[in-house]
């Protein structure tokens, strides 16, 4: 079993900011990518930021320049620090994680429950 515990989100003024965090714990061997999706009413899920176990990093056009995405592969935690927030970003965040929970064997994914984030005056 793996569990992935979502923080960080909540109500912020527009051009405030935000940091969002997911630990994940349980059978896990290796986690390779970490990443953020979001998912607005009426809308598809849609990528924020995603990182690999080596650092690298990727990005929707939408948040370029404002989010940084980053990790502790020692806490198997990955962060979303989230500045100049835009109405338009009002939506569930979604943790995802591609893991092995063993030394062979595929490759698995798995979601966090979401945690709401409102951006609004």
């Amino acid at each position: 079993q793996v569990q992935l515990v979502e923080s960080g989100g909540g109500l912020v003024q527009p051009g405030g900011s935000l940091r969002l965090s997911c630990a994940a714990s349980g059978i896990i061997f290796s986690i390779y990518a970490m990443g953020w999706y979001r998912q607005a009413p009426g809308k598809q899920r849609e990528l924020v930021a995603a990182i690999t176990s080596r650092g690298t990093t990727n990005y929707a056009d939408s948040v370029k320049g404002r989010f940084i995405i980053f990790r502790d592969n020692g806490k198997n935690t990955v962060y979303l620090q989230m500045n100049s927030l835009k109405p338009e970003d009002t939506a569930v965040y979604y943790c995802k994680i591609d893991y092995s929970p063993a030394s062979t064997g595929a490759i698995r994914v798995y979601w966090g429950q979401g945690t709401q984030v409102t951006v609004s005056s």
